[in-house]
């Protein structure tokens, strides 16, 4: 077992620590219990490493257990976690580069060999006894491949403390928790008829087999989070390839969900074994964690989450130069979790005016699309750039997130703070 560094366990500590004694106390505690159990602990903290600058973040260009190399001109440290430069995205084309692609870890990248690997399948949610799969038979399977977005649930989290003055705990992501990949692998739901699922069957939950997390000396087990039988059934893969190559190892190699549009703890990496259950599930993850708490939501918090929300970043760095009186051409990316993006707008004087941006990919739901607008800087001095975006369902992005104490799904215009000389 691995412990979370203290950053992550700051982060957790008191609800996870609450959600393990209840569940310990009584293995037949009410789920409704549970969930007041673990929401009584919420109280938002400081973000994690939210004082450090980037670029000092970044200066180490290591992770505790990370695979891949970090050069710091494209990742910022974050922890256990890798988070994109989302400048340097502006040259990859519609697909995240593997080698680009940011990186969440809740304690360190397993190496597993694909001629080693199992997945097996069992719960009273199934006709029989269990089932098991081996990397080959899975490939086995009629093959799908998919374009998806994978986003942590707390990109852009920073942004409630440094834009709103609103205090949250988590990891200080910006804007580069999120990648688009062209997944390839077998849909969860051919792999469950094989394993004979029933009608029975009411969650579905898949277990990653990266080592046990251990928060605050309470051992929370290997990272799992139920998935509702509609939603297992629906779009969801078991993805063995990643960009036309098998995964990398940080990456979920040799298998893991692809859970189109929600939240990125849904899209469990190294998936060891699905439980198939007739009874509703809970976990830490469901819980304690990934709830919205705070004014305006139930003792208990939220319901879990699920959709990602609506967001936009330019692909320019934070405090970048632009000369004077010449003609700039500034990319972006906006995308969606409940529809499709339809329309980008920018504003280069702080919001004051606001302009429709190109598109420069067909929108698709579960991806997201780059978009590009002229600019001719004025005056010298700092300005604010501002991107919005609206989704075929009518959102449009607001000024002013939603706070909730663990700062996730942050939906607002993000300043963009530049200079011009």
């Amino acid at each position: 077992m691995r412990s979370v560094p203290p950053s992550e366990a700051a982060y957790d500590r008191m609800r996870l620590r609450q959600w393990a004694r209840g569940t310990a106390r009584s293995a037949g505690i009410e789920r409704r219990a549970l969930l007041r159990l673990v929401a009584a602990a919420s109280v938002a903290a400081p973000l994690a490493g939210l004082a450090a600058p980037a670029a000092a973040a970044s200066a180490t260009a290591t992770a505790p257990g990370i695979v891949k190399p970090l050069p710091p001109e494209v990742f910022t440290v974050r922890g256990t976690n890798a988070e994109t430069n989302f400048a340097a995205l502006r040259e990859t084309g519609l697909l995240t580069p593997a080698e680009r692609f940011f990186v969440r870890n809740h304690t360190v990248t397993p190496r597993i060999a694909a001629a080693d690997w199992r997945l097996k399948v069992w719960g009273d949610g199934l006709k029989g006894p269990a089932v098991e799969f081996t990397y080959d038979e899975l490939r086995a399977l009629p093959p799908v491949t998919r374009t998806s977005f994978v986003e942590c649930a707390g990109n852009a989290r920073s942004y409630y403390a440094t834009q709103q003055g609103q205090p949250v705990s988590g990891t200080a992501w910006t804007l580069g928790a999120i990648g688009t990949a062209r997944w390839r692998g077998v849909r969860l739901a051919d792999v469950l008829s094989r394993a004979g699922i029933t009608r029975h069957a009411v969650d579905v939950l898949p277990r990653g087999l990266d080592d046990e997390v251990v928060s605050d000396g309470v051992n929370l087990g290997h990272v799992r989070r139920p998935l509702p039988v509609a939603k297992a059934l629906d779009d969801v893969l078991l993805a063995y390839e990643m960009n036309g190559e098998p995964l990398p190892p940080d990456h979920g190699h040799p298998v893991r969900l692809i859970v189109p549009s929600w939240v990125g703890i849904a899209n469990i990496k190294w998936v060891g074994d699905i439980e198939v259950s007739a009874q509703p599930l809970v976990s830490p993850w469901n819980t304690g964690l990934y709830r919205l708490f705070g004014p305006g939501y139930p003792a208990e918090g939220s319901a879990p989450l699920t959709r990602q929300t609506l967001k936009s970043a330019f692909e320019v760095a934070p405090g970048a130069e632009f000369p004077a009186h010449r003609r700039q051409v500034l990319t972006g990316r906006s995308w969606s979790g409940g529809a499709p993006v339809r329309a980008v707008e920018v504003s280069t004087d702080g919001g004051a005016r606001w302009r429709r941006a190109r598109l420069r990919d067909e929108p698709r739901s579960g991806s997201w699309v780059r978009w590009s607008a002229d600019w001719v800087p004025g005056a010298r001095g700092p300005a604010v750039l501002l991107a919005r975006a609206t989704d075929r369902s009518g959102r449009t992005q607001p000024d002013v997130a939603v706070h909730n104490t663990q700062g996730y799904l942050f939906d607002a215009v993000v300043r963009h703070e530049v200079r011009v000389v």
